[in-house]
């Protein structure tokens, strides 16, 4: 499930070749638990961000800074470098219900419990 050999033309397009196109992770995990102190079946999903407080200090310096007239007073930056975000699991133990988080790599798509693929079977659409 990488990007196709015959197209690499540059580094750029070789490192492109290195980031999977889609990733497919199961539902569950059997690893270590640091309270059990042993494997542990975990539930497993994805991390995402939490809604951003309106009263934290940075959120209310910015809004300060931006009251009255004058425009847009912080730069704002639009030289993106990175086309993927490396993927957070979220790992929580059945038993203890203690989380803990592991980084996958890059990655385009994530999928989480998605059918496995099976070898030699044809393709269904």
């Amino acid at each position: 499930m990488y990007a196709d050999v015959s197209s690499i033309e540059s580094f750029d397009d070789f490192r492109l070749f290195l980031i999977p196109i889609l990733v497919n992770v199961p539902k569950q995990r059997r690893t270590y638990c640091k309270k059990c102190k042993c494997h542990k079946v975990h539930k497993v999903s994805q991390y995402k961000k939490s809604k951003e407080r309106h009263a934290a200090q940075g959120r209310r310096r910015y809004d300060r800074k931006q009251q009255g007239y004058g425009g847009q007073s912080k730069p704002i930056f639009k030289k993106k470098a990175k086309t993927t975000k490396k993927i957070v699991l979220r790992l929580e133990c059945t038993d203890c219900k203690v989380r803990s988080q592991v980084a996958l790599k890059r990655c385009k798509h994530f999928e989480l419990g998605g059918d496995k693929k099976r070898k030699g079977q044809m393709i269904q659409f």
